[in-house]
């Protein structure tokens, strides 16, 4: 059975009985190793047995904000401490799923569902007074229209991304498409054609991206690119270029053909802005979530500057990494950390490098079977054998390793299995993956530090996924990896 955020909140809703965890496909297996690297810290607020988290952020006194699917903004003091016993206090209520949250010049920014609002406190008791409505020029008509924020950029501005109706229908204005938020409230258009997203925020390189969910038009779940002047690839919100502001993002792209592929349709439809990560479906998430880049200078382990991002269904951490090529964005992700007791749905670094993830699971879809709570990763200290990152290379690839590879076996071509793949770009829901190829390592070559091998491979494809299996690599200590798989989406190659 597969599983979007459609499916997943409508079940939530409807009280319909949660998915049993062999109906969300298999674990990766690798929990208990990576527990040597990175443990996983149970933290409970209390007060609030009901916590669903949708968004956080960190203030500048290193409180943890939390805002609440039920429409809170919580301050916890204490959630970072070694040994935690948070307190929190309540900095306002009665807001609406509260997907987005963001500090700024002494302000809150909650993204809600139907509008983006200030909060200050002018009297200095702890507790929100003011409310100002920055925007809500987009359309609301029914629970399932869901709408993410990111964090306040430095010049006070906000992005969202806007849900379909369901997602599936255009039933309000603006439905499927993003918009940058000034600071004094002006709404100025970036992208349309979005289905139903998990997050939105900058990359490691500070443009900003959102992630999607499989379903109609997204083969499988994403990181995208929110290019401005974009079209995200689900034509239902073409609506929008009727509204007021549509014009301001430009003429409406001609409709894309179905069934087709993606790589294809961007030729036809030049506003059309390609998946610049692909989540294999099961093997790497079922419905992606927040992410924020790690800026912890090496608290963290040895993936600085990556992006790590958690899945709701999956309850587990990911890592990406994205590389500008010829003008279009690509990347890879990564295994990173699974066993987590909630679907997430928000992550955010602490002060010390202590990655905090938050969520639910209340009638969703979810193989996490822990109630309302918030959970912190933590590195402790031991490096793991990994393949810290991917960028391509006109002839194939160079590969990072964490730790010195053996060079022996790595200049070895028949270590190194690879497949390819790609999904159809259709009208009907999700997509299995189709046109597989089998590139093959013609030459490998290790650096003189063995941190980096570089190879050769024929049968490079632009346009689809290409999945690593590095089962046969090792160390220079003969350690295995400890993640053997790695997907590396192929836009473009080098000039």
């Amino acid at each position: 059975m597969r599983t979007s955020h459609a499916l997943a909140l409508t079940t939530a809703l409807l009280g319909l009985p949660t998915l049993s965890a062999q109906e969300l496909g298999e674990p990766w297996g690798t929990a208990e190793a990576e527990s040597r690297y990175y443990r996983v810290v149970e933290i409970g607020l209390p007060g609030f047995p009901e916590l669903e988290a949708g968004s956080m952020c960190t203030l500048p006194d290193g409180r943890l904000a939390v805002g609440t699917r039920r429409g809170e903004i919580l301050l916890a003091s204490g959630a970072f401490d070694a040994l935690p016993t948070p307190e929190v206090t309540v900095f306002a209520s009665g807001l609406d799923e509260v997907l987005g949250l963001g500090f700024h010049d002494g302000a809150f920014y909650a993204m809600q569902q139907t509008e983006l609002t200030r909060i200050t406190d002018r009297d200095g008791d702890g507790r929100g007074d003011r409310f100002d409505n920055l925007s809500d020029v987009w359309g609301f008509e029914y629970y399932h229209e869901f709408g993410w924020g990111s964090p306040v950029q430095p010049d006070g501005s906000v992005t969202v991304v806007l849900g379909l109706s369901e997602s599936y229908h255009y039933k309000a204005r603006y439905r499927g498409w993003a918009f940058q938020i000034t600071a004094d409230g002006r709404s100025i258009p970036i992208a349309s054609g979005i289905r139903s997203a998990g997050g939105v925020a900058p990359n490691e390189h500070g443009v900003m991206f959102y992630v999607e969910s499989q379903g109609p038009w997204n083969g499988s779940c994403s990181l995208k690119h929110l290019k401005p002047g974009g079209f995200m690839g689900h034509p239902i919100s073409f609506g929008g270029y009727a509204e007021p502001l549509g014009a301001t993002l430009g003429p409406k792209p001609v409709e894309p053909e179905t069934p087709s592929r993606l790589v294809t349709e961007a030729e036809r439809v030049p506003e059309l802005v390609p998946y610049a990560v692909v989540f294999p479906y099961r093997k790497m998430g079922q419905s992606i979530t927040t992410f924020r880049p790690d800026r912890s200078g090496g608290k963290f382990g040895p993936f600085e500057g990556q992006l790590f991002l958690g899945d709701y269904s999956l309850s587990l951490v990911m890592r990406a990494t994205t590389e500008l090529v010829d003008g279009v964005w690509q990347g890879a992700c990564y295994p990173f950390r699974e066993g987590l007791g909630n679907g997430i749905l928000c992550v955010e670094f602490g002060p010390d490098g202590k990655l905090m993830a938050g969520g639910t699971n209340r009638g969703w879809p979810v193989r996490g079977n822990k109630r309302h709570i918030l959970e912190r990763i933590e590195w402790t200290g031991r490096t793991p054998f990994e393949v810290e990152r991917i960028t391509v290379r006109k002839d194939g690839f160079l590969l990072r390793f964490t730790s010195p590879v053996d060079p022996a076996a790595c200049i070895e071509t028949s270590r190194y299995q690879l497949s390819s793949y790609t999904h159809i770009y259709r009208q009907g829901y999700g997509s299995p993956e189709v046109d597989q190829t089998t590139p093959t390592v013609r030459a490998a070559r290790v650096s003189a530090d063995g941190l980096e091998v570089e190879i050769d491979v024929d049968g490079l494809v632009l346009g689809h996924v290409h999945e690593f299996d590095l089962a046969g690599l090792r160390s220079a200590d003969g350690e295995p990896l400890l993640h053997r798989h790695a997907y590396y989406t192929l836009n473009r190659l080098p000039r």
